[in-house]
């Protein structure tokens, strides 16, 4: 990985930051994603995610592109958590341990993850282990901008209106009580 950031500049101290920062970040990052999947509480693993998902954000910055960070920060965290939590209060979900999640389906689901690694590191390895990515052309915020208010301007739209929709459902069902 440090000899893809050599490539980019003979800056060094800069890029022994960036590769630290990485570091503390993807630490960060796994340590919030196993906390989601082994917390008893389903609130404060929504709470993990958020954490997880600001770490996505901060690996997006460090690739320099900021445009996606902040769409990860406003669409993931600011919409799909608060609406996994609006998921979570309305249907009083079981807080604490659950008696049927027992040692089997643990075992089982432990096996089915370890798999899954295994195969895409495998995958991961073997389509990514001598090429690098170059990009002729970066696509400018603008270009994304322009393209999502002209061309895909009726999506968007719809998209706006049916969050919106969902908001509104979720208050009139949750005031009922």
């Amino acid at each position: 990985m440090s000899a893809v950031f050599a490539a980019v500049s003979t800056d060094a101290p800069i890029f022994v930051a960036q590769n630290v920062f990485f570091a503390v970040v993807a630490l960060l990052m796994v340590g919030s994603a196993l906390k989601v999947v082994t917390t008893s509480n389903v609130v404060h693993a929504a709470l993990w995610l958020v954490l997880v998902l600001a770490g996505a954000a901060a690996q997006f910055i460090l690739l320099g592109s900021e445009f996606v960070a902040v769409t990860q920060v406003l669409v993931y965290i600011g919409a799909v958590v608060v609406l996994f939590l609006f998921g979570v209060m309305l249907t009083r979900a079981s807080m604490g341990d659950d008696e049927s999640v027992a040692g089997e389906k643990r075992s089982m689901a432990a096996v089915v993850a370890g798999l899954l690694l295994a195969v895409m590191s495998v995958a991961l390895i073997d389509s990514f282990s001598d090429d690098r990515v170059v990009i002729d052309q970066p696509q400018l915020v603008t270009t994304v901008a322009d393209s999502i208010f002209s061309q895909y301007i009726v999506p968007f739209e719809a998209i706006s209106v049916l969050l919106l929709a969902a908001l509104i459902g979720a208050i009139v069902v949750a005031r009922r009580d």
